[in-house]
């Protein structure tokens, strides 16, 4: 049980319990616990096939929040952090911590209560937020039916539904009252219909949040949970409550906004993928399902978790190595309305397909940041903070798209203007934006590569580009050239900065 360690502990673990709209100016790294850190900073051999405990620790993750924190991240998200069933199924271990069996007690593969306090406190002295993952809708068992008397605090049938598989995600009944699993590892649904389930739920996540210091919360699984169950849930968080609904339709998506702050983007995150993952993907599917999901959701897409991978779906690498496409790709969480997660080691180039494959030990890349996509993410989140800076109204502006075509997209969301395309790398991409929302003879820098433009007399601007990269663009004013100096280091010339409209820099 959680034990009286926090009376002392919590004094130095300010609960800054965060607000939605404080979250807005935040970017998320989600990492997988076990997989990411370990306390001694060893590397042991972890295969993705075995699903078995790799050994990493909320101690390894305080050892390495320099590393996440110097790509720009300023939140992380870890994996659930309450007690799972242990040993080895027929579908693994539980090292991600989907499978509870004890909501009372942490799951000490990860370490101890002292071990997350400190996790916490670390986070916070840096600025940083630290967002939980929970799970309400089931617990995990190992025989079918499972043996009720291993669970706690609920510990008879008569807390879960009765069992049933999930067979029709088209009856929503059947989706939230029957069960997800499989005969390995069946996991109970819980009764969320029932008054002590409910009351448990509601005093628990307040003390979740409270004790361990927490400024968000991810929820997993909340379409398997009537909507009627959130609200209060929510609101006894007393802190940020973004929901993971799997399914990519808006019209499906959008009511779960009215009852937690924001939900995991799904629906543009399937065509997002589609759009980017060849050079015949479909743009304008993206757009209309971004323009779809900013009439449809309670705030927009403001606050809504962007993502390309995550721990449940295949990295993107798996889908395409084209360099291009993945920058292009990666750019779309940090340019939109909502706030940016990234997948551990999607900065690293991973390339695992679906679960298990996914959630490789980062520890085998060796935390080299002297890498392109590392950069990228680092400037990408550099662009996003100077854009905030810039415009104190950037954070409440929907984005527009003022020009669309087969292969190319511009994106506007003053003051940062994208210019996307998935021509892959051997294109030559053009763009014409015919009003970019800058008055005549504002300099732009691509924030990538540090090439400068000026807009014509028409408030438009004609790009050429090269080897399929994408642009972003900001007022040279907002992104000074001191970073890019830092960015580019010997490539980089103030002469030629200062003296040509338009300068090609070598880029990684």
């Amino acid at each position: 049980m959680w034990s009286g360690v926090l009376a002392s502990v919590l004094l130095v673990v300010p609960a800054l319990a965060a607000s939605a709209d404080e979250w807005r100016s935040r970017s998320i790294y989600q990492l997988v616990t076990d997989r990411f850190a370990t306390t001694d900073g060893d590397w042991p051999a972890c295969d993705t096939e075995d699903r078995v405990y790799c050994g990493g620790t909320w101690q390894g993750i305080i050892n390495k929040l320099d590393y996440i924190q110097n790509m720009g991240f300023d939140a992380i998200w870890i994996s659930p952090i309450v007690a799972n069933l242990e040993g080895n199924t027929g579908d693994g271990e539980s090292y991600h911590g989907y499978w509870t069996v004890d909501q009372n007690s942490l799951n000490y593969h990860f370490g101890s209560e002292g071990d997350l306090l400190a996790l916490s406190s670390a986070l916070h002295d840096r600025g940083m937020y630290l967002m939980l993952d929970v799970v309400v809708n089931h617990m995990g068992a190992d025989t079918l039916p499972p043996d009720y008397s291993l669970f706690s605090p609920f510990n008879s049938s008569s807390d879960f539904h009765t069992f049933c598989w999930i067979t029709d995600y088209n009856n929503q009944t059947n989706v939230e009252q029957c069960w997800l699993g499989d005969d390995n590892v069946p996991l109970a649904d819980m009764d969320t219909e029932a008054d002590n389930v409910i009351e448990f739920f509601y005093n628990w996540i307040t003390r979740l949040v409270n004790d361990y210091g927490a400024d968000g919360v991810r929820i997993d699984t909340v379409k398997h949970i009537r909507k009627t169950f959130w609200p209060e849930f929510a609101t006894a968080a007393g802190a940020f409550t973004v929901g993971e609904i799997f399914d990519g339709s808006v019209d499906y998506v959008a009511p779960y906004t009215e009852v937690v702050d924001a939900v995991l983007d799904y629906p543009t995150y399937y065509q997002l993928t589609y759009a980017f993952q060849s050079t015949s993907g479909s743009i304008s599917n993206l757009v209309d399902v971004v323009q779809s999901a900013q009439s449809s959701y309670k705030n927009g897409e403001f606050m809504a978790g962007s993502f390309l991978e995550n721990q449940d779906n295949p990295r993107f690498q798996s889908l395409t190595t084209d360099q291009s496409l993945v920058k292009n790709a990666m750019a779309w969480p940090f340019i939109q309305d909502g706030v940016p997660i990234l997948y551990y080691g999607q900065e690293q180039g991973y390339t695992g397909g679906n679960d298990p494959y996914n959630r490789e030990a980062l520890w085998l890349s060796g935390y080299v940041e002297d890498k392109p996509l590392v950069k990228h993410v680092r400037t990408l989140n550099a662009a996003r903070k100077a854009a905030i800076n810039a415009s104190s109204e950037f954070l409440y502006t929907a984005l527009t798209f003022p020009s669309v075509e087969s292969s190319t997209l511009a994106v506007s969301k003053y003051p940062m203007l994208s210019l996307l395309t998935n021509g892959g790398e051997s294109s030559t991409p053009s763009w014409s934006v015919s009003d970019t929302g800058f008055s005549a003879g504002t300099e732009l820098i691509d924030v990538l590569n540090c090439t400068t433009y000026t807009v014509d007399s028409s408030r438009g601007l004609d790009v050429t580009g090269y080897d399929g990269l994408p642009i972003v663009l900001l007022p040279i004013s907002a992104f000074n050239s001191t970073y890019c100096k830092d960015l580019l280091g010997s490539y980089y010339s103030s002469e030629g900065y200062a003296g040509q409209s338009s300068l090609t820099l070598p880029v990684d």
